[in-house]
Formats: C-alpha cells, structure tokens, sequence
C-alpha cells in the first residue's frame, strides 16, 4: 500500500493533534513495514520529537516542489496536494485531524478522515466566530467526501451522526494510543531529578491540560478548599480562564498549595504523572481525553468526570463524579486516600484497562481500515467533487 498522509501538525504541533498524528505515524511505519508512507506538509520543522521519521525506510517527507507553491504554502495543504498525491500515485489519503483537501483530483485514490471532536458545535460560546466557522466547514466537508471516517471515541462517533447527519456505518471508532514516554518506568533517579527540577512537594494531587472552561480547573481549586492537607500541581497553559483560577487561588489562600509549573517535556511529564498520588481530570467534555490514558499508563489512579468519553477511557477502575460538584470531587479524593487497597486496586487494573490503547492493537485496526476502504468496491459510488 501506498499512504498518504496529512502531516502538517506532525511537523508543527506539539500536542494533542500533533501527538496524535506522530503516533499514529510512527506505529504504522513500524508494524506495517510493506506499505510506504508519504506524508505531507507544506513546510518541515525539525525537532526531537520527528526524529523517527528518518529512522523508518518507509517513510518519505514530501514538501511544496514548485516556487508557486512554495510562495503558496498556505494554499498547498487544502488544495495543491492533492497534484502531489496523484502524481506519488498514493493509493489512500488520511486526513489526520478532521479534514481532507479540497478538490476533483481524488479520482480513484480513497480517503479516510480523523475527527477528533466537535467540542466547538457543542460549546460555540468558548469558540471566536470565525474559527467556529472555519473547523465547522472543513469538518462537515470532510465527513461527507471521506470514504471512512475514524472518530477516537463511541462519544465523537455520536456527535458526527448527530450533528452532520453521517451514516454510523461509515464511521469506524478506533482510540488513539499516547506517547511512548508514558509507558515507560522511570528511574529513581530521574523521578528524584524531576521532583528537584519543578519544585514538586511530596505528595500531590495532578491536573493535566488545559486551564479553560471547559476544563474545569476551578471545580477541583474549590474542592482543595475542603481539603487542608492536599497539595496540587497543575500542568497547563491559560488565559482569561486561568487569570480567574489564579483569582480564586489568591482570594482562598491556596498559593503554597497549587503548584503551576510549565512543562515542556514528555519526559520529565511522565515522571511528573509516576510521582502523582492521584490525577485528577473534572473536564466538562472531550472528544477522548488523552490524559487518561497517560495516567493509567504511568500506573496513578485517576478521578474523573462522568459522562462524554470519560468511561471510554478510563474503564471501570477509575472514579467517576459529577464534575459540576466539588464536594463529590473531595469526597473521592478522600476516599482513595484512605484506603490503600482501593489505590492499588485502581492502579493495577488501571493500568491493565490502558493496555487496550496498545500501539500495536492500534496500528493493526488502522490497517485493517486501510485495506477494507481499499478493497471495498461499494465505495467507488461515493460523489467526488
């Protein structure tokens, strides 16, 4: 098989959709070592984090050729790649964050798309007009001319039938694994290091994500409130949602309990995730929730919301509130702390629940998907505009 794929923000983004794209990458190339491929973005930025790439013999970095669209760049990834692909004679696209390139040149070459989530049809208020309008129209676009749609979760798959009317036998729900750091033990030393480096205290309550609304920070700030002898550490980057945390923080007297820091690295956050006594996630909604995983993967209970995706994964070791109460939040903290069966308990079977999200188990239903869309001729119906 030949792929193509959009690699765009495996390139330039170095979190949740590029996270995303460079396992998914990385996974493929090495479990289906007879398929070549080609992934495209319309400018290269090398970091450690694209290392693999030159690592894998079947691998091929392709960039704007001509100086038209170079000088084009902006208009190569949603239009001109599609002259690339025809011309590399890629046997299926993947559009690996909920969109496809427009165009007639697609011909007889498949298409699959990832949609991640539609968080901003289901809260437009924490979306600017424009952007709200621009990830609605690429990803409306890409549900219909996709032959297969991948949706990380039964929640996504849902929203995709709800709100673009697709046809559920279209959509395959395949779960995105995390970052290989997270399934690593680290050492003592290391963890000691990490511990030193960020000014970690000993025992600790973890968030990890973003500080927006949606997010709900402030649910588990109110909680701490309740909780005298907890510390926090709160990994993430904010604006206005994080300037009224910081607020609350001042105004309740917790700043020698939260602990901000900004973490750059996967490794020094996975060591940040081993040494948590419990990582707590009061999201109001998500597509997935990635920080599950690497939490279960790190072997730390998790805490988190009921509802969405939550169960999906988190499993059914994992504690579940209602995110909107600060006084269940507490109550399960308290609990877990009390009880060091429990803790185990989660931790073990946690960890065990994690092992769905395998590179391995992934890559092969990825490429199962690839060779059915491939193979299936009732595809050849589809409108090609």
């Amino acid at each position: 098989m030949k792929i193509g794929l959009d690699a765009k923000r495996i390139f330039h983004n170095h979190s949740g959709l590029g996270n995303y794209g460079r396992s998914t990458l990385q996974i493929l190339a090495k479990d289906q070592s007879d398929s070549d491929f080609l992934i495209y973005t319309p400018k290269l930025k090398k970091h450690e984090e694209v290392a693999f790439v030159e690592m894998h013999h079947n691998i091929f970095t392709k960039t704007p050729s001509s100086l038209l669209y170079k000088f084009l760049k902006f208009l190569w990834r949603p239009y001109f790649v599609l002259q690339q692909a025809q011309k590399d004679q890629i046997d299926l696209y993947h559009g690996l964050s909920n969109e496809l390139p427009f165009g007639s040149r697609w011909r007889s070459m498949k298409k699959i798309v990832t949609i991640h989530d539609l968080i901003f049809l289901r809260f437009p208020e924490q979306y600017k007009l424009l952007d709200r309008l621009v990830y609605d129209f690429k990803s409306k676009y890409a549900c219909k001319h996709a032959d297969k749609i991948i949706a990380i979760s039964e929640q996504t798959k849902k929203d995709i039938i709800e709100f673009y009317g697709v046809n559920p036998n279209k959509i395959e729900v395949i779960y995105q694994t995390c970052h290989p750091i997270f399934k690593e033990k680290a050492s003592e030393e290391f963890l000691a290091q990490t511990r030193s480096k960020y000014q970690l205290p000993d025992e600790f309550l973890l968030y990890v994500g973003s500080i927006n609304e949606r997010k709900n920070l402030m649910t588990l700030l109110e909680s701490l409130c309740q909780l005298p002898d907890e510390k926090l550490v709160v990994v993430g980057r904010g604006k206005a949602y994080k300037e009224k945390c910081m607020a609350f923080i001042q105004e309740n007297n917790l700043s020698d309990r939260v602990f901000l820091v900004d973490v750059s690295e996967n490794v020094d956050l996975a060591a940040i995730y081993q040494l948590a006594d419990i990582m707590i996630y009061p999201s109001l909604f998500e597509g997935f929730g990635i920080p599950i995983i690497e939490a279960l993967f790190s072997k730390t209970p998790v805490i988190t919301s009921q509802g969405s995706c939550f169960s999906e994964a988190g499993g059914t070791h994992t504690m579940y509130i209602n995110p909107t109460k600060s006084l269940e939040l507490k109550e399960a903290v308290l609990k877990i702390k009390k009880n060091p069966k429990l803790r185990l308990e989660m931790l073990e079977q946690g960890y065990a629940h994690a092992q769905k999200f395998s590179d391995n188990y992934i890559a092969k239903t990825i490429a199962t998907l690839y060779k059915k869309t491939l193979n299936d001729s009732s595809n050849s119906h589809h409108t090609h505009l």
